[in-house]
């Protein structure tokens, strides 16, 4: 049967104001329209599939949008405090209501029965569902929509699909096996229970979507930084890439981030910019206008969040569970490797005797700034940002061989974050890639990139002092740990998963 929307009489009225046969609304009188109606009415006025599309935008913030009601479920920044809690870098230092208990000890993963496994699927394959239905109404995978505004539409489908699908391959996949069966594909709203299909499928339909996407927005202007962009595309796919891994998808990914870097239009965060120094209001990663965002969403009250949010979960200026006993912080080890000259280390509580130590208080903040004060987060979600381009280049180049390459690009970026870089010069092969990989997790602590450069590194992680479980035990990238499971719904629901 194919797929039935509900259309809003306001978009019904302005596609029948757009001259089209009176016939087409006298089929289904009662406003619900099949998605072959709902193309045929989108050519004429793409305002019928533009709520659709917002409505995905609004998926990556909302609460509860992997299923449950709990305080670890508000969209993609929840899963950004998942990865980072499983790369080591991010430590709970406080345990005080149990929230990340067990993704911190390492056996909610395994437990294909615990909600940890099911959120994060539930989240991304309803983005991917959402995004399916979009591409739908707009023709189907094969179509390039005529319409300007139908194409960006399209181009940003495509693109959302692949987001969900590329986070999935990370996080239910222990590493990069191209033969390896690791998840359904879905690439119609129609399609019934799927089975597992290989890395390589999943990867294929990624690079295709992005590259698709890429095409298709070139000449998009966007309205505001929620939305998805050629540039933010770019970036999706040399994330792909570089998890890919070979010399030849290396090249691709520095192609694709030293696009970004030359012409997408933003710059590296400055030394002002990266951390509150408490003698400026810019410092940190609080605000949507900080001109090195490439994607993020603007928080305001009307959105109505309120204890269950990212600064909620990691704010201490924020009225929540940061502030009153889950407690979060940087590694410790990671934290002793940035020298005291380096503007990163004052993002940080390192306060002897602080309630909150090694607490981002310096990089993420309630511009209040006073602890416990802020009962409506009203701070940005930030999803990309340049600085990391600078980084997925410099990586990108190391490991295909352009030594110089990767120092440029490293240095640009330390040279706004510390007094000399003159060491990175001396640098090459492994040790180069090895600082990079380093300077990734410095720079973009927290912002959920760790738990993707673990894996692309092959690192094993080893916990600093101030963790509370597996302090000092080497845990390699593909331990089973720190990969998530298929949830139990899944594998109750689905007979053809292991088809």
């Amino acid at each position: 049967m194919k797929n039935i929307y509900t259309i809003s009489l306001t978009a019904l009225l302005l596609f029948g104001a757009a001259g089209c046969n009176k016939d087409f609304l006298e089929v289904r009188p009662t406003a619900f329209l099949t998605e072959d109606q709902v193309a045929k009415a989108a050519e004429h006025n793409p305002a019928v599939v533009a709520g659709s599309i917002a409505g995905i935008y609004t998926l990556m913030f909302q609460t509860e949008t992997g299923g449950t009601t709990g305080a670890d479920d508000f969209g993609q920044k929840a899963y950004d405090i998942f990865s980072d809690f499983l790369s080591g870098d991010l430590a709970l230092t406080a345990n005080g209501y149990n929230w990340y208990g067990g993704l911190t000890r390492l056996t909610s993963t395994i437990d294909y029965t615990n909600n940890n496994n099911y959120i994060p699927w539930r989240y991304y394959y309803r983005i991917v569902r959402s995004a399916n239905s979009v591409i739908a109404q707009l023709g189907g995978n094969d179509v390039t929509p005529e319409l300007a505004e139908n194409k960006y539409m399209m181009g940003q489908a495509k693109a959302l699909r692949a987001y969900g699908y590329f986070y999935l391959a990370q996080l239910y996949a222990t590493s990069y096996d191209p033969t390896a069966k690791i998840l359904p594909i879905y690439t119609d709203p129609s399609q019934q229970n799927q089975p597992r299909s290989t890395t390589d499928a999943v990867y294929a339909l990624i690079v295709k979507d992005l590259t698709e996407s890429i095409s298709m927005l070139g000449a998009f202007t966007r309205t505001a930084k929620h939305q998805i962009n050629k540039y933010v595309a770019e970036g999706l796919l040399a994330y792909t890439y570089a998890a890919m891994g070979g010399n030849a998808n290396y090249l691709l990914a520095k192609t694709l981030t030293a696009d970004i870097i030359a012409n997408g239009g933003f710059t590296l965060n400055s030394r002002a910019e990266t951390v509150y120094t408490g003698v400026n209001t810019i410092g940190g990663f609080n605000k949507l206008s900080n001109p090195s965002w490439m994607w993020g969403v603007t928080i305001t009250s009307d959105l109505g969040l309120n204890l269950v949010s990212w600064f909620g979960q990691m704010d201490r200026y924020t009225y929540s569970y940061q502030w009153a006993g889950d407690r979060k912080g940087i590694d410790k080890g990671l934290f002793d490797k940035i020298p005291s000259t380096d503007i990163r280390k004052g993002q940080f509580d390192a306060t002897t005797g602080s309630a909150y130590p090694l607490a981002p208080t310096g990089k993420f903040y309630d511009a209040g700034r006073v602890t416990g004060g802020a009962r409506y987060p009203l701070d940005d979600y930030i999803y990309m940002r340049v600085d990391e381009m600078y980084l997925l280049n410099a990586e990108a180049c190391a490991k295909s061989g352009d030594d110089a390459g990767a120092k440029t690009s490293l240095k640009a970026l330390l040279n706004l974050r510390l007094p000399s870089t003159t060491y990175v010069d001396a640098l090459s092969g492994q040790a180069l890639q090895d600082e990079i990989y380093l300077q990734t997790r410095i720079e973009l602590w927290g912002e959920g990139k760790s738990y993707l450069a673990m894996k692309r590194n092959k690192a094993t992680i080893v916990r600093g002092s101030n963790h509370l479980s597996f302090v000092g035990v080497p845990i390699p990238y593909n331990d089973p740990r720190l990969t998530f499971s298929i949830p139990q719904s899944e594998v109750q629901n689905n007979p053809f998963l292991n088809k």
